[in-house]
């Protein structure tokens, strides 16, 4: 699927929806390692940009969205609108990500 075919609004500028297939997601659940627990709370020492937990969050997130698009192509989906996020924390350092939207067959204007 085309990434440009992914939109957190609800429609794809220049496409027409011709059907609605239903919900696609991606989960990705991770926990922190002892390693980077340690080098973290090293860094909070100093203040500013927690740069291990950051790099752990957007690895989550880039893993989660594509899950949700090889999800939707396995449903037949041209694209994805509404893509939303969601994060909860799962205890003893473990955190899921969800990334989520409506997998929509897509018509050329």
């Amino acid at each position: 699927m085309n990434k440009n075919l992914v939109s957190t609004i609800f429609e794809i500028p220049g496409y027409n929806i011709t059907e609605s297939l239903g919900l696609c997601r991606g989960i990705n659940v991770r926990s922190r390692s002892i390693v980077g627990n340690l080098g973290a709370s090293l860094q909070t020492l100093v203040g500013g940009n927690i740069t291990i937990y950051r790099k752990l969050c957007e690895e989550s997130r880039e893993l989660a969205f594509e899950d949700m698009i090889k999800h939707g192509e396995e449903m037949g989906a041209d694209g994805i609108i509404g893509v939303r996020y969601e994060s909860n924390e799962l205890g003893q350092g473990l955190s899921e990500i969800l990334c989520y939207g409506t997998a929509v067959k897509l018509e050329k204007k």
